[in-house]
């Protein structure tokens, strides 16, 4: 008899923890595992298409208003495993966790919570940190952390002991060609940022930074959120506009990350970031800060890309960049990261 795995999510919109999620879902081996996603959100908003497992979408506007259906779900095809993501989501599979008894019920983190509170100046958050939240993480078998830095903070955060605790990347999940050449032949150095336009993710910075540069540059920001009208207002204000391609969403990252020179990550603290690990597996080198989550632990310096500790070290290898081959740089995260790896973490834990 199959083990049925049921994998929640709130949507399947563009984000890291839908696209890792999705993926695990359906690579998973299928002569050990029944896999199914259930996505409390609308299908007509999926970004990712699901092949080869059942998909059911709930429709509904908010995680709280499909709490019941969510329940009926589980009483109704009775998994022996399920694994969900998002902290809101992650909080009502805790709370429902002590009815069924004889499921697993393990949780994705996506972020350094305390570090995304700080940023955020959410010290007052309820929906972090909300007697709720913490008894429903008391109620999980098991916590899977992208990063080290994340697995840490989740301990010190909700005083969940080590060994509830699993460290998985996340994989790479696309086939993708290799670059084949280091540098463009048109005189202009291509800049790129892949990511959400918010606080976190540091565009205003890299902004500032780019304006004190003395050559030619194109800079590309695929990415949309809240921070978008700050981000435009910065670009004015450093007279970059001329300089600065803004692309929403596209399905195409991994071809305007592959005409890039370099992948500039301005994060003040990040989960596992996906892009950055795209980016060396199509040979293009990251420049980034080394801040709390899993960005160290993709980029090794001057191999596939830069680690720096401050702004005038970030400022310096815009200035002075090496000639770092495709190959090496794909090759730093191919065997690390790959899919067959990472896929059996999750098969381990799902035995």
């Amino acid at each position: 008899m199959k083990t049925k795995v049921l994998f929640v999510l709130p949507t399947l919109t563009a984000g890291g923890a839908e696209r890792v999620m999705s993926f695990v879902a359906q690579n998973i081996n299928n002569a050990k595992f029944e896999s199914t996603l259930l996505v409390t959100g609308y299908k007509k908003d999926a970004a990712y298409a699901i092949k080869g497992i059942r998909v059911k979408f709930l429709e509904k506007s908010r995680v709280f208003t499909a709490v019941p259906s969510i329940f009926f779900f589980l009483l109704k095809n009775k998994p022996d495993y399920v694994l969900s993501s998002i902290g809101h989501l992650n909080t009502v599979m805790g709370l429902m966790a002590p009815v069924f008894k004889k499921t697993t019920f393990i949780i994705r983190e996506a972020s350094v919570v305390s570090q995304m509170s700080k940023i955020h100046n959410q010290s007052e958050h309820k929906s972090i940190y909300s007697t709720l939240a913490l008894k429903a993480y008391k109620q999980i078998d098991m916590v899977v952390c992208q990063s080290k830095d994340m697995a840490k903070d989740f301990m010190d955060m909700f005083n969940i002991p080590e060994h509830k605790i699993t460290i998985i990347n996340n994989p790479i999940t696309q086939s993708i060609a290799l670059k084949n050449s280091t540098k463009n032949n048109d005189g202009v150095v291509k800049f790129i940022t892949v990511g959400r336009l918010s606080k976190e993710k540091g565009q205003l910075r890299v902004l500032k930074l780019l304006a004190k540069l003395n050559f030619n540059f194109h800079y590309t920001i695929i990415g949309d959120g809240p921070y978008k009208e700050k981000i435009n207002d910065a670009i004015e204000r450093y007279n970059l506009r001329d300089s600065i391609t803004q692309i929403p969403f596209t399905k195409d990252v991994s071809k305007y990350i592959s005409e890039s020179d370099l992948f500039l990550q301005g994060s003040y603290v990040e989960g596992f970031p996906n892009t950055v690990l795209e980016s060396c597996f199509v040979g293009t080198p990251v420049l980034a800060f080394n801040v709390p989550g899993g960005t160290k632990e993709i980029l090794q310096h001057q191999v596939n890309g830069y680690l720096v500790e401050n702004e005038e070290e970030y400022l310096h290898y815009l200035n002075n960049r090496l000639s770092l081959k495709p190959k090496d740089i794909r090759a730093s995260v191919a065997k690390k990261f790959n899919e067959e790896t990472i896929i059996k973490q999750y098969e381990a834990l799902f035995t």
